[in-house]
């Protein structure tokens, strides 16, 4: 059975915000959100925020051409942080973007780790037949009614990545461990763990990330110490959901061509729980 492989994929970073005449009136939405909890909105916050909503990354990340010309069967979207008015539901309009077919849904509430499971999901759907090409978008703005640290004090940055992820040629084709870049990179798991070292372990992995020809990217969150590896490419901090995704979205054609297999990893700073997903050229 072949897998998902990469076909194209689009980053936004700090994309202009709205202007003040145009950012929605929505703080009897967050009286009426936060009263029966004993707070209120913070008005000044709310003033100084760019109020760029899920709906503007996802249009923005649909622009680019190879997202744009996507046709998915199924469209997920995933994000750590609310929006900020969440008045539309970004997953159906994002699919009537992209040829209004795809079955679609949105992933939250679980942290970084919602795109992970996005990966897990689509695969299944692939694997059973009911997907042959899946669009992921990772949202985040951070626009927020009341103070949240992650938010103010790293500082973060409103960004959105989308991978585009269709079938490559599988086993069955002649594709083998070293198959060329045409065979794309191809999704093969994800998985979640106590500690960074324990989901990186030769036993979670099915081999030693530190052997020739893998790729580690650790996303900005992941502070343990963990054994020094020949290829490693650090995510600089300024995004908590988005961090892997968006260097995926940036890079992943040149390490395509220059690595046999990527492992991504990051540890989600609410939690303290670590997730990984691996991509390799010519794998199932």
């Amino acid at each position: 059975m072949s897998g998902l492989a990469v076909r194209a994929a689009a980053a936004v970073r700090s994309p202009e915000g709205r202007a003040p005449e145009d950012r929605p009136d929505a703080l009897d939405y967050f009286r009426d959100l936060l009263t029966p909890f004993g707070e209120k909105p913070d008005e000044e916050l709310l003033s100084r925020g760019a109020h760029v909503q899920h709906r503007d990354l996802a249009d923005l990340l649909v622009a680019d051409e190879g997202v744009g010309r996507s046709r998915p069967e199924l469209l997920i979207v995933t994000h750590a942080l609310p929006d900020v008015v969440p008045f539309t539901a970004v997953a159906p309009h994002m699919t009537g973007r992209l040829g209004g077919r795809a079955a679609n849904f949105a992933i939250g509430q679980q942290g970084l780790a919602a795109p992970f499971t996005a990966l897990r999901i689509a695969s299944a759907y692939h694997r059973s037949g009911r997907a042959a090409e899946v669009v992921i978008a990772v949202l985040e703005q951070t626009t927020l009614p009341t103070s949240f640290p992650l938010v103010q004090e790293t500082p973060l940055i409103d960004s959105a990545a989308a991978l585009v992820l269709g079938a490559g040629a599988g086993a069955g084709a002649g594709a083998d461990d070293g198959a060329g870049a045409e065979d794309g990179l191809r999704f093969v798991r994800a998985h979640s763990a106590a500690s960074a070292a324990e989901a990186l372990g030769a036993d979670a992995l099915g081999r030693d990330p530190g052997e020739d020809g893998t790729l580690l990217v650790l996303g900005p969150w992941v502070t343990e110490d963990l054994p020094e590896r020949s290829a490693t490419h650090r995510v600089a901090p300024g995004s908590y959901c988005t961090s892997l995704w968006l260097e995926l979205a940036d890079h992943w054609q040149e390490w395509r061509e220059a690595h046999r297999r990527i492992v991504l990893c990051d540890t989600d700073p609410r939690t303290g729980r670590s997730h990984v997903a691996l991509f390799a050229r010519g794998e199932g």
